[in-house]
């Protein structure tokens, strides 16, 4: 990054636009991201706590994460549960023990609870429907979000009719190079933002979101990336650093960096002030006090890991997952004290988007 001057009075007279204003160009996005200094870097930080707090005050929100199939009929190149991966121990969750992951996590004080898993031909669009039927059945008070990947209208609508609220689908990377360089030639770029806007054109709150540092990103795919989720006005969006998966093609790739994920997520907070964004738990597994500091540049979120102890070890999307301790739902209190440690506090709530224009 560069030392002060001219560039540095630009990069902070743009940070202070879009602190306004929550737009900016895509030459001006690129700008910001290659011309930083760190001292920019902390004041997009305290913007990005000002929005925070001005629209969502201290509280930071919990969901609970269950991860409920490893299976995966994709082979991204970059994701550790991809089909052509051997050494993965498949399994799936029953209804039954996604409902009991539910019972545990309501008593422990969450009110969503997110549904992950890979593109698992085996839960048809009737089981899926089944289960968030009986989730919403049994915990009428608690949303219920999907993150199951790319579908077709049709199957998004039965989900929503049957009483999901919520749907993750990151989209990558926001432009079309290098996504294809992120997938293999049967995915393409056109059919996810399809999908994204499908969910949000049937009434899902939505979630977009990519990798930091992912291999052949650029300053100016970065940009692009902003300026799509600028454009788009997702209610959610969840982005973390790479991190190299060992039985992948990038195994051998460089991480992404904290400092660049910080300085991302404060300026994901001056585009959209009001958008959920997670503190996730590859930022965690990338320092040990990430999530904190994720917390302190602008994020709202957090989701622990409600999935069975038993196979949590078996979804790993990267290496290094942490997979027990603080990140687990079981361990609320201990996220607790964290959260307290930088003068936020955990919400007992659905959290909710709250919808404003501005």
């Amino acid at each position: 990054m560069p030392e002060g001057g001219a560039s540095e009075n630009v990069v902070r007279a743009l940070l202070q636009e879009l602190y306004q204003l929550h737009h900016l160009d895509l030459s001006s996005y690129e700008r910001l991201l290659l011309e930083r200094t760190e001292a920019d870097e902390e004041l997009a930080r305290q913007l990005a706590r000002e929005c925070t707090e001005k629209y969502y005050g201290r509280g930071v929100y919990t969901r609970g994460l269950i991860e409920f199939t490893n299976y995966c009929k994709n082979n991204c190149h970059y994701c550790g549960i991809q089909r052509g991966n051997q050494e993965v121990e498949r399994y799936r969750l029953s209804k039954e023990e996604i409902l009991s992951c539910c019972e545990e996590g309501y008593r422990l004080g969450f009110r969503t609870f997110v549904l992950q898993g890979g593109e698992d031909p085996y839960f048809t669009d009737e089981k899926i429907v089944e289960i968030v039927q009986a989730i919403k059945k049994g915990f009428p008070d608690c949303a219920v979000t999907l993150s199951i990947g790319e579908k077709s209208r049709a199957s998004y609508e039965k989900y929503f009719h049957a009483g999901a609220d919520r749907y993750l689908l990151r989209h990558e990377t926001a432009d079309r190079e290098h996504y294809q360089y992120l997938h293999p030639k049967e995915l393409s770029w056109e059919n996810r933002m399809r999908c994204l806007q499908d969910l949000k054109d049937i009434g899902f709150q939505v979630g977009c979101g990519f990798m930091v540092g992912s291999p052949h990103q650029t300053a100016k795919t970065l940009a692009k990336d902003l300026y799509f989720i600028q454009e788009f006005q997702p209610d959610m969006c969840g982005i973390g650093p790479f991190i190299p998966q060992h039985a992948t093609v990038f195994a051998k790739e460089t991480a992404g960096t904290l400092q660049d994920t910080l300085f991302l997520l404060s300026l994901l907070r001056l585009i959209h002030p009001n958008m959920l964004i997670p503190a996730t738990t590859a930022l965690g597994t990338i320092d040990k006090r990430g999530r904190e500091l994720g917390i302190l540049s602008g994020a709202n979120v957090l989701m622990p890991n409600l999935s069975p102890t038993a196979v949590r070890k078996k979804y790993l999307l990267y290496d290094n997952k942490i997979c027990t301790g603080d990140e687990s739902a079981q361990c609320r209190a201990c996220l607790s004290r964290r959260m307290e440690s930088v003068g936020a506090h955990l919400l007992v709530d659905r959290g909710d988007v709250k919808k404003i224009t501005y």
